[in-house]
């Protein structure tokens, strides 16, 4: 059963058997510039199907949550805030999932959650942005140029087209391409400061939950090695 609730000011999109045959929930938690809706179509319905009740929050400004006019000012610090929320509200032990922007938050309050597993989907790195924002802009002015302009509105085609080339799959459909990012919102700018900074003092103080940490070989962001580097911090190997 999919339901859209509220804990707070903050939109929770449920997929939930009828009776779930595990007894830990998965939590996702999403990243920069889009929201819960993210997983709303594969993940939480597969997840549900498996069993598992499957929950999806947007963070703060995001999606349907409230605080979209304060979105500019939002920290790292705000963006824990809300998964410590919702996680309370849900209940634990749980499993948390987070993509990019999110497996950092994740990772930075992950010893305050009660989880008893996490996976990390091409996350920043502890090195933070800088590293792979100056590498792509290296690499890629155009896309860098193109990419940055989400963050100032409704994407224009060339935008889509650089998007499409950076982070969508060469066999997704253009119709859906364009729908998820016509869907994608500005990114607060404290937020993505905040990511910019090495982030190890915050990190790695949950190295007992056991951890996945995955990337994707292509990813025009976060190079495999970068993704070592993540997968370094809680002694695992990566997976692509």
């Amino acid at each position: 059963m999919r339901e859209v609730t509220h804990v707070g000011d903050l939109e929770l999109i449920s997929h939930v058997p009828a009776r779930p045959v595990h007894a830990a929930p998965v939590l996702f938690v999403h990243g920069a510039f889009v929201g819960a809706w993210c997983w709303d179509d594969h993940f939480l319905p597969y997840f549900a199907e498996r069993g598992f009740a499957a929950h999806a929050l947007s963070l703060r400004g995001r999606g349907r949550s409230g605080g979209f006019e304060r979105l500019a000012g939002a920290s790292l610090d705000d963006y824990e805030a809300d998964v410590q929320l919702v996680a309370r509200h849900i209940g634990g032990p749980l499993a948390v999932i987070g993509h990019s922007m999110g497996a950092m938050i994740l990772q930075r309050c992950l010893h305050k959650l009660d989880a008893v597993a996490a996976v990390l989907m091409a996350s920043v790195p502890p090195e933070g942005l800088l590293g792979s924002s100056m590498l792509l802009a290296a690499r890629d002015p155009g896309l860098f140029a193109a990419l940055s302009r989400i963050q100032h509105g409704p994407p224009d085609i060339e935008t889509i087209l650089a998007a499409r080339r950076a982070v969508f799959s060469d066999h997704l459909d253009e119709v859906l391409v364009i729908r998820h990012l016509m869907r994608m919102q500005p990114e607060s700018e404290r937020a993505i400061l905040d990511l910019s900074w090495p982030q190890h003092f915050f990190i790695g103080r949950a190295r007992h939950v056991p951890t996945m940490v995955v990337g994707a070989e292509a990813d025009a962001f976060f190079t495999p090695t970068m993704i070592h580097s993540t997968a370094l911090v809680y002694g695992v190997a990566a997976e692509f």
